[in-house]
């Protein structure tokens, strides 16, 4: 199968996943992340943009990851197993529309199934784009989907949670009404926590799915964010976390005890040698 024939059979198999029921699309940080949860069975993957900014030693802000770093990154993840891929383009490495619209059509290009484009800024004074502006730049991403011929689902976020503001609920309700009307395909608030605040945004957005972030065991299950009306749940930058703090705790026993037990529980080389021999 050549890489065209793969990239659209990737992409039919990611919408139809968001046709019914609910699944569970997890974040890998590099290709080894990737192939790894291909072996447990997972659909679909998606990037992480916190991740891949942990794994070049830097802080999840907006701009400091390059668009053609983040490109090349989404094209190892893609390449890394036959999964389909969403790709986070955060604020899509552009203020303008026009920006915004050549990062999606690059991102295209990289054989992604999906990308999210979402309204944070990164500017502490104006930490959301306005709502007229944060519609013109999901117009853009919308057009240049739609441009490449590709089927490409377009995530809208709604960042009202993530950067403090006072009312979240109410401004992520208004914002993604907007986004759907914008041409969004599924619709995301990364923040709310309670069964309550996911079941009125899940209604809201009816009858387009709904992204859910589980970033810490908030004390909902698939189950139960399923029951609630969920669509697809993501894990953000979960999965790095959970790594780095078992390769932190080993390293800080070594620098500050000169002891190797966190080395015990470390997933035996013979493991992870046979499941990366295995064909991606």
């Amino acid at each position: 199968m050549d890489s065209l024939t793969l990239s659209a059979a990737r992409r039919e198999r990611f919408a139809r996943l968001h046709d019914e029921g609910c699944f569970v699309i997890p974040n890998p940080w590099d290709a080894g992340a990737a192939r790894y949860l291909r072996h447990l069975g997972f659909a679909a993957l998606a990037t992480t943009s916190a991740g891949f900014a942990f794994s070049r030693g830097l802080p999840d802000e907006v701009g400091v990851l390059s668009r053609d770093a983040v490109l090349r990154h989404v094209a190892e993840i893609v390449a890394a197993t036959d999964l389909p891929v969403n790709a986070d383009l955060q604020e899509g490495y552009a203020d303008d529309e026009d920006g915004v619209a050549e990062s999606v059509r690059l991102c295209v290009e990289t054989g992604a199934a999906g990308l999210s484009i979402e309204d944070a800024t990164g500017d502490a004074e104006r930490p959301l784009f306005d709502l007229p502006t944060a519609v013109r730049r999901l117009k853009a991403a919308r057009a240049a989907i739609d441009a490449s011929g590709h089927r490409v689902v377009l995530t809208a976020r709604a960042e009202s949670y993530l950067v403090g503001h006072s009312e979240p609920l109410r401004d992520v309700l208004r914002r993604l009404t907007a986004y759907a009307e914008a041409g969004a395909d599924v619709l995301f608030a990364p923040g709310p926590r309670t069964r309550e605040e996911i079941a009125e945004i899940v209604r809201a957005a009816a009858p387009l799915p709904v992204n859910v972030l589980v970033s810490s065991d908030f004390g909902l299950t698939v189950a139960d964010l399923a029951a609630l009306g969920v669509r697809r749940i993501s894990v953000g930058s979960a999965l790095a976390r959970a790594a780095w703090s078992g390769f932190i705790r080993a390293a800080r026993e070594i620098a500050e005890q000169g002891r190797f037990a966190g080395l015990a529980d470390a997933t035996p080389f013979a493991e992870l040698n046979q499941v990366f021999g295995e064909p991606s």
